[in-house]
């Protein structure tokens, strides 16, 4: 099994593929599996990582330092690996670490692909927006909220694995209202950089994207109709394109 005993845990990952780097980082209610529609894609034409982040699939955390270093992990991991740039294609939670990054190393990020989240830096309005747009009366789990209505009515099966693929976590404590990039950095950012988000995503909603969009100058949009939070998931096909188009740009 590929792991990387790194900053004092076991990190699991995958190389699929050969070509110009594309590192994947799922959310919260995903792991390395959750890239099972986009990976066979995309290794025909680039070197694609994927990563469990600490204390998920296989990933360890012993101390129990979740996303605080999630950059971290994966600083030493494209290190180790000898990719000195790579594109980042990141869903949710996975926006904190890949946004993170691209504030950190600019110059190591050919392109940066934000699919159903803004990261969630440090900029109190955007997020105080984010929470008040959000749902907070659905108590349902996140593997549940995550998809769209339109999406669980007509695929089962699909609802089904999304939800397994989730199961295969351990329990895990997820602080994402805590540090990151400041707005300040995040507006200086230079990185190519394309926004996605389902019309119906019902926890970072489109108005919180597009707040996102005007902050990130020449930052790209789209916004897919009949999708909840899981655009990757829920219409691959067309999230492929749309992300192959942007990365054929700029790699």
């Amino acid at each position: 099994m590929p792991i990387e005993s790194l900053n004092g845990i076991d990190l699991y990952y995958e190389s699929h593929g050969e070509g110009p780097a594309v590192t994947f980082l799922h959310g919260a209610g995903g792991n390395h599996i959750s890239w099972w529609q986009q990976i066979p894609t995309f290794s025909q034409r680039y070197r694609c990582i994927v990563i469990d982040h600490r204390n998920f699939g296989r990933s360890t955390d012993p101390n129990n330092e979740g996303d605080k270093r999630f950059v971290d992990d994966l600083e030493v991991l494209l290190e180790r690996l000898g990719i000195e740039r790579t594109a980042l294609v990141a869903q949710s939670m996975g926006g904190r670490t890949a946004l993170g990054y691209a504030v950190r190393h600019p110059d190591r990020v050919a392109a940066l692909a934000m699919c159903d989240t803004w990261g969630f830096f440090d900029w109190p309005e955007l997020r105080e927006k984010a929470a008040a747009l959000r749902d907070t009366d659905d108590t349902r789990p996140l593997e549940n909220r995550a998809l769209g209505p339109k999406y669980q009515e007509e695929h089962p099966r699909g609802t089904f694995l999304y939800q397994q693929i989730a199961a295969l976590n351990p329990p895990r404590n997820i602080n994402l209202n805590e540090g990151g990039p400041t707005r300040d950095e995040v507006a200086a950012l230079t990185v190519p950089t394309l926004l996605v988000v389902g019309s119906e995503d019902a926890i970072v909603r489109p108005e919180v994207m597009r707040m996102m969009h005007e902050l990130v100058q020449g930052s790209e949009y789209l916004e897919f109709p009949a999708c909840g939070h899981s655009v990757y998931f829920e219409n691959a096909p067309a999230f492929n394109e749309a992300v192959g188009d942007f990365l054929a740009k700029h790699i």
